[in-house]
């Protein structure tokens, strides 16, 4: 599409958009307030708020029968609605815990049916937070053979492969070299927490195979946002968070695949009585459940799971090649006014240019990023995030944002720095970036 940097084509796309009316589905308290950080935390869908409203009347009245009407079943229950939207199979998608916490079940998991190979791949564009995940399974797995600060703990040993071009795009070159016969388990983040790189699913899950090694996906910053098929692409683990793109709110439960065909084979490291064959036999040894209920633990947070369960319920009416179409779109024209209003005064492009190697968050960079991403912020009602060193990023949830707030972000921020707004803040970071 030929892209106009005037606010009415900005409005003419606005009219065009056939998702535009998704937008009164979510609670928007000001108009004017430009909300960027949906890759971070989703807004409130109006239909999750009534529903927490009616889940605590649920408790109020039902009290612990609450528990044999909705409440018990449904990790499996909202599980089977997240599996749509990633392309999975029935029995293959189970709501609990934290992303944290299911990363570490399926890492242990995976690893115990390779236990002859050691090494773990990845790359340094990873959530961070999935790397110390990983760096603790392996110390966990040889925790008397550990080396200073190596990543490497007795036999078992994280690769870690570098960007090629500044935190952008990953060396594929040395991925594909880095997984050997020695390779139990190739995991990374689908959508790259930075830059929003997109890896190609399938290629990647292909070319590990052909080695041996099993591959887990971290969907958080692509699932609601882009089409996904775990299925199809033969994955074999795949974790995620749930308030995004899922708009599941703060807090809100993760969710694990497993494929079929390892399931009756791969275990949770964590034994909970959720996960237990009989939970209310309360036998004093373990069985495990069949299918993916054996990856459950302890109870689970009703409330929330209930809020996510209604959140979920936009996204499957839209459908996410719709959704995709419109977040490229997106994506697209942030980028076209990124280069005609702000490359001038100094910002660059922290994502790919190629549609199709994005997903739908978009970084831009300044060596005033943070001290922008502030002003935007405190002054200029408009809310993204800034990532180190000098990202500010800019989440575009096609359910929720329109055009005209994409235009209207990029001439506030031209403003910030054209009229030197940022320089009244500290160059000290808050602590919530």
């Amino acid at each position: 599409m030929n892209f106009n940097p005037s606010r009415d084509f900005a409005r003419q796309l606005d009219t065009q958009d056939e998702l535009a009316s998704f937008r009164s589905q979510f609670v928007i308290t000001n108009p004017d307030l430009i909300y960027l950080d949906g890759n971070s935390l989703g807004r409130l869908p109006k239909a999750a708020a009534e529903r927490v409203s009616a889940a605590v009347a649920e408790w109020g009245s039902d009290l612990i029968r609450g528990w044999n009407k909705r409440w018990w079943d449904s990790p499996t229950r909202v599980g089977e609605k997240i599996a749509r939207l990633v392309g999975a199979g029935p029995g293959q998608v189970i709501v609990s815990d934290s992303t944290s916490v299911n990363l570490y079940k399926t890492v242990m998991a995976a690893m115990a049916l390779h236990p002859q190979r050691g090494r773990i791949v990845t790359d340094a564009l990873n959530f961070p937070s999935d790397l110390y995940v990983l760096q603790g399974v392996i110390r966990q797995l040889s925790p008397s053979t550990l080396h200073g600060k190596s990543r490497a703990w007795g036999r078992h040993q994280i690769v870690r492969i570098e960007s090629q071009d500044g935190d952008v795009s990953p060396d594929l070159d040395a991925l594909a070299s880095a997984v050997d016969e020695n390779t139990s388990l190739v995991t990374l983040s689908h959508v790259t927490f930075k830059s929003g790189y997109l890896y190609e699913m399938a290629a990647i899950t292909e070319m590990a195979h052909r080695k041996g090694a099993l591959v887990l996906w971290d969907l958080c910053h692509s699932v609601g946002a882009l089409p996904i098929q775990l299925d199809r692409c033969n994955a074999d683990f795949a974790i995620g968070c749930t308030y995004k793109y899922l708009n599941g709110g703060p807090g809100s439960p993760a969710f694990l695949y497993v494929h079929r065909d390892l399931q009756e084979q791969a275990l949770s490291p964590i034994w909970g009585w959720w996960g237990q064959k009989s939970p209310f036999a309360f036998d004093l040894d373990y069985t495990p459940a069949p299918g993916i209920k054996r990856f459950l633990a302890g109870s689970q947070p009703i409330l929330s799971m209930l809020a996510l369960e209604a959140a979920l319920d936009p996204l499957l009416e839209a459908g996410m090649d719709r959704i995709r179409c419109k977040s490229v779109l997106l994506t697209e024209y942030l980028i076209y006014l990124a280069d005609t209003l702000l490359a001038p005064l100094g910002f660059t492009l922290g994502s790919p240019r190629t549609p199709d190697r994005r997903g739908s968050h978009v970084s831009i960079r300044h060596p005033e990023g943070y001290r922008i991403n502030r002003a935007l912020i405190d002054e200029m009602n408009v809310i993204p995030d800034f990532r180190e060193p000098d990202n500010i990023r800019l989440g575009l949830a096609p359910l929720y944002t329109t055009f005209g707030e994409v235009w209207e972000s990029m001439d506030r921020m031209r403003r910030v720095v054209e009229d030197r707004r940022f320089e009244k803040y500290p160059k000290e970071r808050l602590t919530v970036t």
